[in-house]
């Protein structure tokens, strides 16, 4: 049963349709990720769901007694307001009702009020309040203008939850969040009992939490059911289909085209049904919204780095009581792509700030490479002046600007992230969220680097153009370093991970995000799987001399043997579950049938289990 619907739903800003004709409905139990460009008008959809926003034209139904709670993007909150104060206010109905009754006052229906209060629980408002904010883990005596951008993200779901609403509207959930709170968030929506109707670009997390996926596109919404990756084998089914049949109406209509202009003898034999079919393929022509194009993105490296990037031996750095890092050593080479992963003030910018020797270690050392070029594209983002036009944020007091070799019109170069040649004197203060940043990177690209250090730059990006810039940054010659919590995002682009283990202590990781996690799961399973010997001690052990203890019996040629394949043995499983994790995140395989998905993901389980016994015989031999 739907829970509210937008019929024949028109909305738009200047010449822009952003909803033309659309249709949706939200059905009861629905999780559904809200997917499309950036300036498409999903923010405007989801106020409009909330009541914030008003259609231009068409039909908004709700279902009778609906309660819904939106939180947007940036939650405004009350800096001088306790973390408590704050989620309160998803129960002021039940604290007003409760302090109405209290008050006693003779002109009251008390009767009435006393009905509302046990309908909606309003007796121990407080008790909810308190059970919310230990399940999120907050303080509720914290002042909300000490929090960070995730802790304020997690008050406003805080406030939201609390609420027990029907129907959950979230934009950009994600943003701000780190990866252990990503996967708090995806339990936690979960097992929400309503409907939800989110709008987010983490690919991973939409695969985790949403059944359906709704495209808002040319103006019009279509559902497709299934998480992410069943949309994206879908979609592009669909699009090879649509672009077929547009090539196929384009070549008719131009047929006709020549057909009209054949002169005397040809008009003799028109027929009035062929002409009039042919005004109605012009009309039907003008009207089409095809697909726009796709952004181009390239990027000078600019004269090459040495190859040490940077080599850092044993540095520590601490503020204060704080250990921040202690005892790190890694080389960083040239080409490589480095992610940094860890919570939110773990200290991720001061170790890349040491690496790219910006900030001086407390101990230890910390070589850099030659020639370095170094762009950031967090340093850009504070420096974006919002009264200057586009075109002179990317290239201030010139039309042109050069890209490697290549010499380009700046609006020519700003086309190429989507923006038309119109808006090149448009101020930045237009722009939307993700616009803001589509240019940012168009302004990063412009400048020749050989060092890009990127701080989250998937906030507000559209799905379509985090693909390409994964593509840009894994044909990139330079050192990229990363910093995200996009899991998709950090998969597709990095060769090795820096993670924080906790108490300051940082430790480089081979491969991606999976690989990191394969990896420190493999070895916390072999070592639980030792620890109880160790701690059982053996009942009353035979007094042996230590040295026959320690002595290790020489290996027979068979183990040996056994000993020196098992590193082959373990990278070929490992090239074989990193192509089937491909697949599995890919879209070519949901097009392959029910039974090949099930065969390589039965694989892929498979695999594990192969790789730890491999891994506990390397052990056991080793131990030998």
């Amino acid at each position: 049963m739907a829970v509210l619907s937008l019929t024949n739903a028109h909305l738009a800003f200047g010449h822009v349709p952003l909803l033309d004709g659309a249709n949706f409905s939200l059905e009861t139990g629905d999780r559904v990720g809200l997917i499309g460009r950036n300036g498409t008008g999903k923010s405007s959809m989801l106020k409009i769901l909330a009541g914030i926003e008003k259609l231009d034209d068409g039909l908004l139904q709700l279902e009778k007694g609906l309660t819904s709670v939106y939180v947007p993007q940036e939650p405004e909150l009350r800096p001088e307001a306790t973390i408590f104060d704050v989620v309160s206010e998803g129960v002021a109905e039940a604290k007003a009702l409760r302090a109405r009754y209290e008050a006693h006052d003779e002109n009251d229906d008390l009767g009435w009020v006393q009905e509302r209060i046990e309908q909606i629980g309003a007796w121990n408002w407080e008790q909810r309040v308190d059970e919310t904010l230990h399940r999120l883990d907050l303080d509720g005596t914290r002042l909300i203008g000490q929090l960070s951008g995730g802790l304020k993200k997690r008050v406003a779901l805080a406030r939201a939850l609390v609420a027990q609403p029907d129907v959950l509207l979230l934009d950009e959930p994600t943003n701000h969040l780190d990866l252990d709170a990503i996967r708090w968030l995806e339990e936690l929506l979960n097992a929400f009992k309503g409907s939800l109707l989110l709008i987010t670009h983490d690919r991973a997390f939409l695969d985790n939490v949403a059944n359906r996926i709704v495209e808002l596109d040319r103006g019009q919404l279509r559902g497709y059911p299934g998480n992410f990756a069943a949309f994206q084998a879908a979609k592009a089914y669909e699009l090879e289909n649509e672009a077929l049949a547009n090539a196929r109406f384009d070549k008719l209509l131009a047929q006709e085209e020549v057909w009209i202009r054949k002169g005397v003898e040809a008009r003799r034999t028109r027929s009035v049904a062929r002409v009039q079919r042919l005004h109605e393929m012009r009309a039907e022509r003008v009207a089409r919204r095809d697909v726009q194009g796709k952004v181009r993105l390239d990027v000078a490296t600019g004269e090459s780095s040495g190859k040490i990037v940077a080599e850092l031996e044993n540095v520590s750095k601490r503020f204060g009581d704080r250990v921040i890092v202690d005892g790190f050593s890694g080389t960083i080479l040239r080409g490589d792509k480095v992610g940094l992963i860890g919570p939110n003030g773990a200290g991720k910018t001061t170790l890349l700030k040491m690496i790219l020797g910006e900030l001086p270690p407390d101990s230890g050392s910390v070589r850099l490479g030659t020639k370095m070029s170094v762009a950031y594209f967090d340093q850009m983002r504070d420096a974006l002046n919002l009264s200057a036009t586009l075109a002179d944020t990317i290239s201030p007091g010139s039309e042109w600007i050069e890209i490697g070799n290549q010499r380009k019109h700046v609006k020519s170069y700003l086309s190429d992230f989507l923006f038309s040649p119109a808006r090149a004197e448009s101020p930045v203060s237009s722009l939307s969220g993700g616009e803001r940043n589509r240019l940012l990177l168009a302004r990063l690209f412009a400048r020749p680097a050989n060092v890009l250090v990127l701080d989250e730059p998937t906030n507000d990006l559209d799905i379509e153009t985090l693909e390409l810039l994964e593509e840009l940054l894994a044909d990139y010659d330079g050192t990229v370093f990363l910093v995200s919590h996009d899991r998709r995002f950090l998969d597709n682009v990095v060769t090795s991970t820096i993670v924080s283990e906790g108490d300051g202590k940082w430790r480089e990781y081979e491969g991606d995000i999976e690989d990191w996690l394969q990896q420190s799961k493999r070895a916390a399973e072999i070592k639980a799987r030792q620890a109880p010997p160790a701690a059982a001690p053996a009942p009353a052990p035979a007094p042996a001399p230590a040295p026959v203890v320690a002595t290790k019996r020489k290996l027979s040629y068979k183990e040996q043997r056994e000993l020196d394949e098992l590193p082959a043995r373990i990278a070929a499983l490992e090239t074989e579950q990193k192509h089937l994790n491909a697949l599995l995140n890919g879209s070519e395989l949901y097009t392959q049938g029910s039974a090949k998905i099930s065969e390589v993901t039965q694989r892929a389980g498979e695999i594990d289990e192969e790789l730890l016994a491999l891994m506990e015989r390397w052990e056991a031999l080793e131990a030998k």
